[in-house]
């Protein structure tokens, strides 16, 4: 079993995610970081009930903690919450309703830079993979992401079709970039061309292997 994390990030375009991979289960920095990313997703959280409360949605800030279950609190626990309380009619419409970017109830969050964390992911003795970026790829984009400590490149992802998969693909061998490649299952999503299920991406063992190594390196 491999231990990793997604992290948020700023990026050019506004927010970007990154996977850490061969994470240790524990690690005193990397454990003050994720607290100190909690605590702002729970900031948020709050910010977000009380814009929908504004606008006539009586939601409470309980009912998101109960969708949350001890987890991180994201705007996923919002939605069920949402759902739950017969505001939405599924998580989508949700998100179409009120959570998406430019909706009533949108909040953003705090993001650190990206050399934050991929410091802190090597230092803990992991790796750095920038997640499905699609068309945000450019080479001049992974460049600079590559200077600040970058690995690798999710190549293959549910939202990615062959164009993008062949691009990026070509963009990393180039670069020296290793690649990697994940279902982005959510848990209770269905399935679609953002989330597919555990196992619908096919990732090379010898992909694994380059990881490892560049890990060990």
């Amino acid at each position: 079993m491999i231990g990793g994390c997604e992290f948020s990030v700023a990026a050019p375009w506004g927010e970007m995610h990154v996977l850490g991979y061969f994470l240790p289960a524990v690690s005193a920095e990397l454990d003050a970081f994720l607290e100190a990313c909690r605590a702002d997703r729970v900031r948020r959280g709050r910010e977000i009930v009380e814009k929908l409360q504004a606008i006539g949605v009586t939601v409470d800030f309980d009912d998101v903690l109960r969708e949350s279950d001890g987890g991180a609190v994201g705007r996923p626990h919002v939605a069920r919450a949402l759902v739950a309380t017969g505001f939405a009619r599924d998580l989508n419409d949700a998100f179409d309703r009120y959570l998406g970017r430019g909706k009533p109830a949108y909040a953003d969050k705090a993001l650190p830079t990206f050399r934050a964390v991929a410091d802190v992911v090597h230092r803990a003795g992991g790796v750095v993979s920038a997640a499905h970026l699609k068309d945000r790829a450019t080479r001049a984009v992974l460049e600079r992401f590559q200077r600040d400590g970058l690995d690798a490149v999710e190549t293959r992802h549910p939202s990615h079709g062959p164009d993008q998969r062949a691009r990026l693909t070509s963009f990393a061998l180039s670069l020296g970039l290793l690649r990697t490649g994940g279902s982005d299952w959510h848990g209770d999503s269905l399935p679609d061309d953002t989330h597919g299920t555990i196992g619908s991406q096919h990732v090379p063992a010898d992909w694994l292997g380059a990881l490892e190594a560049r890990r060990a390196a």
